[in-house]
């Protein structure tokens, strides 16, 4: 429900129904805002998950591995069972790039983690589309960029076909500048959000990373023949052709969220997620980015940039000269 307290939160917390009586949340940057328990206890059921689902039992990068400051600015999706099981999680982070000489924010998908006794829930899709249209939705349906690290046919194809001005897919995209000039700020920059290290090699023509787990990822390195497939065969190929599973490679994908992609996950999500709950959640999210700023604008204790400080600073406001 819409409130002047919601209007004002400067951080997404929301909770969408799932099938099967399960529940999503979806917290965006705890660790700049939520208590201390809260957080251990975030994590804890992150933790829980990253035992159930890797056969080390442990992570030493991202979310899961118990470093708080990972939380700044990530944006978590964790799943939870009717019995209020964590079950599944997706850690994504928000990475601060430029862009033809704008700050821009790429929406990095992350690490998605599901304990296997339900990796048949179908969960996948709605760990890695949910939040991020959402959050398209919080941003007043402006294009937002993602991005993609990966060696799974299935969460690649996933990716390919659910949002817009994807590269590299399985069907010979073409690279833009912007997805190369986005690339190498990824790389350059943001290597420790995905957990590859400097060893690690930028294939830019073909969008490859080679010999990426050498970062704190190595415990998710798997062969083609464990990783999970595609429904659609063209990219399990394209992942078996072009990736060396030996030394460990992944694809580094860049796309857009759009309209036209929130209209196609709506639909394809309708067995995952209840439709009115995301209908209702999208569109509260769409009107709160048009009205929010109208309700901070007469809220005198909060400054907005270089329009107005905030009431009792110690500001300066000093005339232009003529």
């Amino acid at each position: 429900m819409l409130s002047p307290a919601t209007l004002a939160r400067p951080y997404l917390d929301e909770t969408v129904s799932a099938r099967a009586g399960a529940r999503v949340r979806i917290v965006e940057r705890p660790g700049r805002w939520m208590a201390r328990d809260a957080i251990d206890h975030l994590v804890a059921d992150l933790q829980r998950i990253v035992r159930a689902g890797t056969p080390a039992g442990t992570l030493d990068y991202g979310v899961a591995s118990g470093d708080r400051a990972r939380l700044d600015d990530a944006i978590v999706t964790i799943v939870y069972d009717r019995a209020a099981t964590p079950i599944a999680f997706n850690a994504l982070t928000l990475l601060d790039c430029e862009l033809r000489g704008r700050p821009i924010e790429v929406l990095h998908l992350g690490l998605v983690m599901v304990d296997p006794a339900h990796r048949a829930g179908g969960l996948s899709g709605v760990l890695y589309g949910l939040t991020a249209f959402l959050l398209f939705a919080r941003r007043r349906l402006r294009p937002l960029w993602v991005s993609n690290v990966t060696q799974v046919p299935a969460v690649f194809g996933m990716v390919s076909e659910s949002f817009d001005n994807v590269f590299p897919t399985a069907t010979g995209a073409r690279q833009s500048y912007d997805h190369l000039h986005l690339a190498r700020q990824i790389m350059a920059r943001h290597r420790h959000v995905f957990g590859v290290g400097a060893e690690a090699e930028h294939d830019e023509t073909h969008a490859i990373i080679r010999n990426a787990y050498t970062g704190g990822s190595d415990n998710l390195k798997k062969s083609f023949d464990v990783a999970t497939k595609h429904r659609n065969e063209v990219h399990n190929e394209a992942c078996r052709l072009s990736l060396d599973y030996d030394r460990g490679d992944d694809f580094l994908q860049l796309g857009q969220v759009t309209l036209g992609a929130a209209r196609r996950f709506f639909t394809r999500s309708s067995p995952s997620v209840s439709p009115v709950a995301f209908a209702l959640t999208f569109t509260l999210l769409a009107v709160e980015s048009l009205v929010a700023p109208v309700i901070q604008w007469f809220a005198a204790d909060t400054p907005m940039g270089d329009l107005r400080p905030a009431l009792g600073t110690n500001a300066v406001v000093r005339a232009r000269p003529r």
